[in-house]
């Protein structure tokens, strides 16, 4: 007999809520040992559209799911931050394993918190943090040296989504995890600006930290940008790695190992093109006049193509199922918040240093 399914249920039918039910269902359509069978959302609205397009009951608070005796195993928590405690809190101390959307919670506090009900329920809390199911992030990762410097940038269209929590918590924090679990050193020193412009929150910043190895990551994120751009590039000795996240593509430069190496077919397209990365050409202009410069050789590792989210769901379910830590820990989300509570104090400091304190207290 093959393994019991697992009942599961999502709190929060919003915008990324609908994609956790999506794909809950796909998973239980695949015969993947799931079974999608109850919602949670307060919106009258919302509730009646989900109700009719799943066929599952639809409570609008924790304690009437909880009440409701389901037999759930599992959630997903994608309310709006403010309310992630408050919600994923009751969860636990009502048994279910939970995968909580980014951030973790609103505090460090509340963030401890769940991590205390987690560890005493012995239940599964994974946080959220998509981009480390990334398929380009899980190829490049087994190949990791010693990360020295990394520059990163998530830029995006402004949407009315999301607004209760700044560009920090909202975008960056996908990047804060990776960099602190790729660097695995603790932080010396915060350096931040950051400026609302289309909301009463930060909507574009640009940080520095540094850690105690002497690595060194700027971060720039954005909400209010004409185009899209999820890109992560870092050095390590004698080799440059870039990540394009959209694409799920990986690109390796590294040093030494003879003559020049002749470009892959894609580097010399964008080239031609006039549309490879920046980075890229700087490093080919600096060994060898913009083209294959001898002792480089360029590597574009098999990534294997996947939906992250899909991913992300697959490996939370596998930990309920074998009790196994998660990809992802709460201890990492909670480092991750952490690290994005400091940039935000760093900004409040630089904006009363610099004057700009009006901006962060706009006329309602």
């Amino acid at each position: 007999m093959g393994a019991p399914v697992l009942r599961v249920a999502v709190a929060g039918a919003g915008s990324f809520g609908k994609n956790h039910l999506r794909v809950y269902r796909e998973l239980e359509a695949a015969g993947e040992g799931v079974a999608l069978v109850a919602v949670l959302e307060p919106n009258s609205e919302r509730a009646a559209e989900t109700a009719a397009k799943y066929g599952i009951p639809v409570f609008a608070s924790a304690s009437e799911l909880l009440a409701a005796d389901l037999k759930l195993d599992a959630a997903t928590v994608a309310v709006p931050t403010v309310y992630h405690h408050a919600v994923a809190s009751e969860l636990l101390a009502g048994g279910l394993n939970l995968l909580v959307e980014k951030p973790l919670a609103a505090t460090l506090a509340q963030a401890d918190d769940l991590l205390a009900l987690a560890a005493k329920g012995k239940r599964v809390l994974q946080p959220g943090h998509l981009e480390r199911f990334n398929p380009a992030i899980l190829a490049v990762q087994p190949q990791l040296r010693r990360p020295m410097f990394f520059e990163s940038h998530r830029l995006s269209i402004f949407t009315p989504r999301a607004l209760d929590v700044d560009v920090v918590l909202d975008l960056m924090i996908h990047d804060l995890d990776i960099v602190l679990t790729f660097a695995n050193s603790p932080v010396r020193e915060v350096r931040a600006v950051g400026l609302p412009i289309l909301s009463p929150k930060v909507d574009i910043a640009n940080v520095r930290v540094e850690f105690e190895s002497g690595c060194v990551a700027n971060f720039t994120a954005s909400r209010v940008s004409t185009e899209r751009v999820r890109k992560l590039r870092f050095f390590e000795p004698r080799q440059y790695v870039s990540v394009d996240y959209a694409r799920q593509d990986l690109l390796i430069i590294k040093m030494g190992g003879g003559g020049a190496a002749a470009l892959p077919v894609e580097i010399q397209a964008a080239i031609a093109s006039g549309k490879a990365d920046p980075a890229l050409l700087a490093n080919l202009a600096a060994a060898g006049a913009g083209g294959p410069a001898p002792g480089l050789s360029f590597a574009k590792p098999e990534v294997t193509p996947g939906e992250p989210l899909r991913l992300e769901i697959q490996s939370f379910l596998n930990a309920v199922r074998t009790g196994q830590q998660p990809r992802v820990t709460a201890q990492q989300g909670r480092n991750a918040l952490a690290l994005a509570l400091e940039i935000q104090a760093a900004m409040a400091a630089h904006a009363e240093h610099s004057g700009l304190g009006d901006f962060f207290h706009p006329v309602q």
